[in-house]
C-alpha cells in the first residue's frame, strides 16, 4: 500500500523511468531504419548510374557538382555539433530529399521510361526519406529537442536547358541521389551516437 501512495504522489518520476525504455526502442527502431536505407541508397544510386548512358559509370568520370535548390550537402564540421542538433540538421536534409526526389523520378520517366525499376527506386527513396524524417522528428521530440518551427517545402529545381539526351538532368538527378546517400547514411552514425552501447 505504501509503495502505491508513494508512486502516487512522484507520477513524474514513474513516467520518466518509463518513457526511457520506450525512447530506446523508438531510437534502435530509427538508427536500424537508417541503416537499412543506406543500403538501398547505394542501390539506387548504382541503378541510376546504369540508366544513364555514357560517359556516366566510365572509369574516370567525375561530373560536375551542380548546385541543389534547398539543400548541401553535409558539412564537414557537422561532426562536431551536439547531436540534438546534428539530428535536427539530418531531420531538415530528410524533410528536402521527397520533392527532390519526386522531380529526378519524373525526368526519369522522360528519359528512361523503360526503367520502371530505377522509377520505382526514385519513388521508394522520396517515401522511405519522409518516414525517416519522421521518425528522427519524433526521436528529437522525445529527447526534448524538437525541431524549430514549421520549414518551407523547397522549390524543385527547373529541368536546366540540357544538352541532347538530357545531360544537364542526368547530372542533376545524379547529385540529388548522391545527397540522398550522404544523409541517409549521416543519420545513421548520428543515431548510432545514441544507441546504447554504440558509440560514445
Amino acid at each position: 500500500m505504501s509503495q502505491r501512495e508513494g508512486s502516487l504522489e512522484d507520477p513524474q518520476a514513474e513516467s520518466s523511468i518509463s518513457l526511457l525504455p520506450h525512447l530506446e526502442a523508438k531510437i534502435r527502431q530509427t538508427h536500424s531504419l537508417a541503416r537499412l536505407l543506406t543500403r538501398y541508397a547505394e542501390q539506387l544510386l548504382q541503378e541510376y548510374v546504369q540508366h544513364q548512358g555514357e560517359p556516366f559509370g566510365l572509369p574516370g568520370f567525375s561530373p560536375p557538382r551542380l548546385p541543389v535548390a534547398g539543400l548541401s550537402a553535409p558539412a564537414p564540421g557537422h561532426a562536431g555539433l551536439p547531436v540534438s542538433e546534428r539530428l535536427r540538421l539530418d531531420a531538415a536534409a530528410l524533410a528536402a530529399l521527397p520533392p527532390l526526389l519526386d522531380g529526378v523520378r519524373r525526368r526519369q520517366a522522360e528519359l528512361n521510361p523503360r526503367a520502371p525499376r530505377l522509377l520505382r527506386r526514385l519513388e521508394d527513396a522520396a517515401r522511405q526519406a519522409r518516414a525517416l524524417g519522421a521518425a528522427v522528428e519524433t526521436v528529437l521530440a522525445a529527447l526534448g529537442a524538437a525541431t524549430r518551427g514549421p520549414r518551407a517545402e523547397p522549390a524543385v529545381p527547373a529541368a536546366a536547358p540540357a544538352a541532347p539526351g538530357g545531360f544537364s538532368a542526368k547530372v542533376l538527378g545524379l547529385r540529388v541521389c548522391g545527397l540522398y546517400g550522404e544523409w541517409v547514411s549521416r543519420t545513421e552514425g548520428d543515431l548510432g551516437q545514441l544507441v546504447p552501447g554504440g558509440p560514445a
